[in-house]
């Protein structure tokens, strides 16, 4: 490929990108303590905005979702108008952004999650991996399998 084609517009599907350069997700940990995306994160964003996909960071999609201290989700009403700040700024910059959506399952600590809970995952077996909390770089904790039954099920 060629730098000018490099820098050429793209179909992608029903999107077109003006060029074919796409950001990947890089985690920032910048939300506040609601989880919600910051003024700091607009300007970021913002300033990659001539990237012609912007694939924003890991954004968990339930409070359960959550695997490392400050990062966002887009479950809640002031999560989501933090989203649109964002994507307002990308867009009058005339840039194309999307969410990387995650629930990170076992690689998660019970601090990061609502009422201490264990994290959630298909197995009660601990993942070899770390996380970072209030206290730094810890061991993640031990995951509740979910049942069957706690599994809800949604059909587009």
């Amino acid at each position: 490929m060629t730098i000018h084609a490099l820098y050429s517009p793209y179909n992608l599907g029903n999107l077109t990108l003006n060029n074919r350069c796409v950001m990947a997700p890089l985690t920032r940990n910048r939300a506040n303590a609601g989880r919600e995306p910051v003024d700091i994160n607009v300007i970021y964003y913002e300033q990659r905005a001539s990237a012609g996909l912007i694939i924003a960071e890991a954004t968990q999609i339930c409070p359960e979702g959550q695997g490392y201290i400050s990062t966002p989700g887009i479950y809640s009403e002031g999560q989501i108008e933090g989203w649109k700040k964002i994507t307002n700024a990308v867009h009058q910059k005339n840039g194309k952004i999307c969410l990387q959506l995650w629930h990170v399952g076992r690689i998660s600590h019970s601090e990061l999650l609502p009422n201490n809970m264990a994290p959630q995952a298909p197995s009660a077996i601990r993942a070899k991996a770390k996380t970072f909390n209030s206290k730094g770089l810890v061991d993640v904790s031990d995951p509740k399998a979910l049942e069957v039954n706690e599994i809800k099920f949604s059909f587009l």
